[in-house]
């Protein structure tokens, strides 16, 4: 049964910029290896932060940089819009005041402002913009020398993808931090039980099932001044060139979940199927309300993602795990369990998971030991991208085909402008749409 108090404070958390969280105690003098920067020297060496994407996102993510760690300091912003930056810039200093030290000249705007906060003085740049520019913003830090928070998803297609890996793989050669805003992998909730799990309590995993149910979110009605691309990027949700459509933006934290439960291993093909069945209107763009897809192994098992944004509908978020010797259920904002040979229960605390991916970040940096998490959220996205392709076109698709896919559903990244005329792409129709 769901309990619609939990779900609610959840997904406010999710997008809330206001965490509460104690201030990681790191560790003392290390040995760091050669090459990387000055300020791990010391652990009272500030780290520069720099913020790129300033919405709900990147305000929470900036919020919990600084929490992470008391030397570290925000000094640079850049968003497309003014009023978005001048709004978290705004909450920030309220929230810390003494770690916000963004002057004037280091706030930017304009679709060029990615490169502007790379070229000032920061060593972190965190990663919040709408998922089509992650490729190309994480390629420019990674070639910046930047370590880098990059929120989910990575991409909003296969060759955004590629791009990603290629990305991930120059940042392990550079020894540069590479974290993921796949955030329900540091829930100690969700940890533990995956530890269990993946440790055989269950036996062997024959499949896997999660449900991603929720309603409607926000959208910015029309202004007169307002140019076809300011209106698509003001409401960038519900463009999928821009997120991927719902189940890439949101649902793929459900692909993330199933394929920790399946050891990091890779579908080998899906089918699925998808539609609009109550937005419909125009203002919903070219975007879904649900999606059905199941993915199958190489040795067979199978693991299914339901997925739905329709208002006043039963919402869910679980990840159940079938094995030879039991049964795993995990309700991401409830509780985990455990029923067969090895009963279990999760009874520990519940820790700020938006947090402890940044308490990961910044403690990596202080010990000179990098994170990579490229490879893991490239595969857990393209898993979200295979599963749209499913359900555009109805078709089964192999891991393969989708993931050599040459669609590229927006323009090219360098061609970004206010006065863009870009077509969206139509709405797809199962049967009718092709794979590309």
């Amino acid at each position: 049964m769901r309990d619609k108090s939990i779900t609610k404070t959840s997904e406010k958390s999710r997008r809330s910029f206001i965490k509460k969280s104690s201030i990681a105690v790191l560790g003392g003098t290390v040995i760091y290896p050669s090459g990387l920067m000055a300020f791990n020297s010391s652990k009272n060496d500030i780290i520069k932060v720099g913020l790129i994407g300033c919405g709900g996102r990147g305000t929470g993510a900036a919020s919990q940089a600084l929490t992470a760690d008391p030397n570290t300091e925000l000094v640079a912003m850049g968003d497309v819009f003014e009023d978005r930056l001048s709004g978290a810039l705004e909450q920030l200093l309220k929230l810390k005041p003494n770690q916000v030290k963004v002057d004037s000249d280091q706030q930017f705007i304009g679709f060029d402002a990615y490169k502007k906060v790379l070229e000032s003085d920061v060593d972190v740049v965190l990663l919040t913009t709408p998922p089509a520019f992650r490729p190309d913003h994480l390629k420019a830090a990674v070639e910046a020398g930047k370590h880098t928070f990059c929120e989910k998803p990575v991409a909003v297609d296969a060759p955004g993808v590629r791009k990603v890996i290629e990305a991930a793989k120059l940042a392990k050669e550079k020894k540069l931090n590479v974290v993921s805003g796949f955030c329900f992998r540091h829930d100690t909730m969700n940890i533990e039980t995956m530890d269990r799990v993946l440790g055989g309590d269950i036996g062997e995993i024959r499949a896997v099932t999660a449900y991603r149910n929720g309603g409607e979110l926000w959208y910015k009605d029309r202004k007169p001044d307002w140019t076809d691309m300011t209106y698509q990027m003001r409401n960038w949700y519900y463009q999928n060139w821009l997120s991927g459509d719902f189940l890439v933006e949101q649902a793929v934290h459900s692909c993330d979940l199933i394929s920790w439960t399946m050891n990091n291993e890779m579908p080998v093909k899906a089918i699925g199927s998808g539609g609009r069945q109550v937005r419909t209107d125009e203002k919903y763009g070219n975007i879904y309300d649900h999606f059905a897809t199941e993915f199958t192994y190489a040795n067979g098992s199978k693991s299914t993602l339901f997925a739905r944004q329709q208002a006043n509908t039963q919402g869910r978020n679980t990840v159940e795990a079938f094995g030879s010797d039991g049964v795993s259920y995990l309700n991401l904002y409830g509780k985990s369990e455990i029923k067969g040979k090895k009963p279990w229960r999760y009874r520990g605390e519940r820790n700020d998971m938006f947090q402890a991916e940044h308490d990961k970040l910044f403690a990596a940096i202080r010990s000179g030991n990098p994170i990579n998490d490229g490879e893991l959220m490239a595969n857990s996205t393209m898993m979200g991208i295979l599963s749209r392709m499913v359900g555009y076109t109805g078709q089964e698709i192999t891991w393969e085909d989708a993931f050599n896919s040459k669609e590229q559903l927006g323009p090219h990244f360098e061609d970004y402008s206010w006065d863009l005329k870009f077509k969206m792409p139509a709405i797809a129709v199962p049967g009718k749409t092709k794979f590309i």
